[in-house]
């Protein structure tokens, strides 16, 4: 799926380590040597949180800006953040679950996201 670095194109994603590159994000989902393994919440602004993936080839951990997948989302969206409550399950607190959140919360569209990028869906 990589390519070796070229200083010409401008790709979705490089492994510093490694080197291999990848040109789409249609690439990266699609290359089965990288594996979403987590989701850091930035309550603030929630396109800024982090996926997290391993590079299995070099074993590496990648993040990538949840605003890099936010397109995905087509479903509704919710106003109110619910993190800390009684409706919250916690899932964005911990950067290893990667369930989708039932709660109707600001944040539930990412763990949505979160889903589809850890199930490989991509939406064209």
């Amino acid at each position: 799926m990589g390519h070796p670095a070229e200083p010409s194109s401008l790709p979705f994603k490089v492994c510093s380590p490694c080197g291999m590159l990848w040109r789409s994000r249609a690439d990266f989902l699609a290359d089965e040597e990288v594996r979403c393994i987590g989701y850091m919440a930035d309550f603030r602004d929630l396109k800024l949180g982090l996926f997290h993936f391993n590079h299995e080839v070099c074993r590496t951990t990648l993040a990538i800006d949840a605003s890099q997948f936010t397109d995905l989302y087509a479903g509704p969206t919710f106003e109110e953040q619910l993190a800390g409550t009684s409706e919250c399950p916690g899932y964005c607190l911990r950067q290893d679950e990667l369930r989708p959140c039932p709660a109707k919360c600001e944040c539930a569209f990412v763990r949505e996201v979160l889903d589809q990028v850890v199930h490989r869906k991509q939406s064209n």
